[in-house]
């Protein structure tokens, strides 16, 4: 009898520890997850892309966009330190709202139309120090798109920090460039009119 309840413990623990190891198997990495509910959501919005027009692309996928990426410290990244640390906290606040705003509207007018698309995540991160790289495609009938997004964690979130185009190209590091001459004329007010402007004729389009 001893011998039996001894197997039948070992047996139940065995039980146990193969159930736990194939859920720790089945549940996606949490910054995986992230991106493929922001893909979910833009991809609804792609397939319903002309009864919700460019103007309910964009307010359905702002709060998408607002959930997913770090704007804060993209925008503090693609200013640099001294425009950053020269602006007022509104000015700030103002800078973080015109992003936003730009970002949503800029997915809202690229993903105008459904054709069949498919977004893929690949369930593996890549590690970058306490960050990490998700990798993903957009596979269309012609072409496929390869995006990195290098995340990290803001309040035990993961949100996207920067966007890696054709798997290479930093986001951050062409933003910074783009945006250099204007903070140079006219610091952060002047980037906030600019980019303010980018997103009206966006959404116009």
């Amino acid at each position: 009898m001893r011998l039996f309840g001894m197997r039948a413990v070992a047996l139940a623990a065995t039980f146990l520890f193969a159930t736990l190891s194939a859920a720790r198997a089945a549940a996606p990495d949490p910054a995986v997850a992230q991106i493929q509910g922001f893909y979910d959501v833009l991809l609804d919005s792609m397939k319903h892309a002309k009864e919700l027009g460019i103007k309910g692309r964009y307010e359905k996928l702002k709060p998408a966009v607002e959930q997913v990426f770090d704007v804060p410290d993209m925008v503090r990244l693609a200013v640099g330190a001294a425009p950053w640390t020269a602006a007022s906290p509104a000015q700030q606040q103002a800078l973080q709202n015109a992003f936003l705003r730009y970002t949503a509207a800029n997915y809202a007018n690229n993903f105008d139309d459904y054709s069949g698309e498919k977004f893929t995540v690949d369930p593996a991160t890549v590690p970058r120090g306490a960050d990490k790289i998700v990798l993903s495609k957009l596979v269309t009938s012609k072409e496929t798109y390869t995006f990195g997004y290098r995340m990290h964690q803001v309040g035990g979130e993961w949100r996207i920090l920067d966007v890696y185009l054709t798997g290479t190209i930093s986001q951050l590091a062409t933003q910074r460039s783009e945006y250099a001459a204007t903070l140079a004329e006219g610091g952060v007010p002047a980037l906030i009119k600019k980019i303010d402007a980018l997103t009206e004729k966006l959404l116009a389009e």
